[in-house]
């Protein structure tokens, strides 16, 4: 049994999808499978020439051997799903739990006025309203669509008989631990629990099946829309940085701080995590782009990384130099 699980430490835009991607493709999982919200949480992905800018299936979609699951606990647009099937080549491998969710068009039009879109600054992807329906036990599932049908599995005994066959596993997280309806800087959060123990929940993962959980956490702190941001730079500020980024989903301009070592800590804590990965070092130290190898960074590059294992008290595991799946530093024995 091999089940790892991959979660954003501070506010979504970690790079889990580059780190998912990259882990998908190395370690060859059976299954990889996804928790979170909903369609509201962007992932993008690059493959050489090509960029994938991804919302509804798993990250791993790249490694071709892997089935792509999306779990019970997750509300789906079928239209993006459909969209990102074909046009992503995973056709064929790609399934979904009879008990997601089904965003409508009622839940798309909820979610672009009100508080949800001017004071929390909602993606407008309908996640929202349409997570508030299942906790009223009046959103359609995903059996009640015929259109469905032919994806449908039932995903937590996929991903448990796998598990018992000793195959390997990935578990995708979607958004980041500050963002959980729970543990989040509430009411600037999404609609659900999303650290580790509510990804598992989502798919039906129980906790003793759980080997690692993976928290990444990006060498700053980048967070889209409204809410709290501790030590916030001015745009011009992060502009000088380097740190101008831009939503997948929203294409709103990313606002940006200091990597924040208190928020880690609690992040560890709230996930249980064992491991972390760090990505766009590469950001941070522009010389240590594309490396592979720990030994051939520079010492700055070096000392940052080793002075977050030493304040956090974990393994830096697995280390992004750049955009594409392969620039990265692996360092899991």
């Amino acid at each position: 049994m091999t089940s790892t699980v991959v979660v954003g430490g501070f506010f979504g835009d970690e790079g889990k999808g580059k780190i998912i991607s990259y882990l998908a493709i190395k370690d060859n999982p059976k299954i990889i499978v996804r928790g979170g919200a909903g369609p509201n949480a962007g992932h993008t992905i690059r493959d050489g020439d090509k960029v994938y800018k991804v919302r509804m299936l798993p990250s791993g979609f790249l490694n071709k051997n892997s089935k792509v699951m999306i779990g019970p606990g997750v509300v789906i647009n079928p239209d993006v799903l459909k969209n990102e099937i074909k046009d992503f080549g995973a056709d064929g491998r790609s399934f979904i739990d009879k008990h997601c969710g089904i965003i409508e068009e009622t839940h798309l039009m909820k979610d672009s006025k009100g508080d949800l879109k001017e004071k929390i600054g909602s993606t407008g992807s309908g996640t929202g309203p349409a997570n508030a329906d299942r906790a009223m036990r009046t959103l359609k599932l995903a059996k009640d669509f015929d259109s469905l049908s032919s994806i449908v599995v039932d995903v937590p005994q996929e991903i448990n008989s796998a598990l018992a066959a000793k195959e390997k596993v990935l578990v995708e997280g979607t958004q980041g631990t500050f963002l959980s309806l729970w543990h989040g800087t509430y009411p600037f959060v999404t609609s659900k629990d999303v650290t580790a123990s509510g990804i598992c929940a989502d798919v039906g993962l129980g906790p003793t099946k759980v080997d690692d959980v993976i928290v990444v956490f990006k060498s700053y702190v980048t967070r889209v829309g409204t809410g709290p941001l501790a030590k916030e730079l001015s745009a011009e500020e992060a502009q000088e940085k380097g740190w101008s980024e831009f939503g997948t989903v929203t294409g709103r301009q990313r606002r940006a701080a200091d990597f924040d070592f208190d928020l880690a800590r609690r992040a560890i804590m709230l996930n249980g995590a064992t491991q972390i990965a760090i990505t766009k070092l590469d950001v941070l130290f522009p010389d240590c782009a594309g490396k592979s190898s720990f030994d051939e960074l520079s010492e700055d590059a070096k000392s940052f990384i080793q002075n977050i294992e030493s304040q956090l008290s974990l393994p830096v595991t697995v280390i992004g130099t750049g955009p594409a799946v392969n620039d990265v530093i692996d360092r899991r024995s």
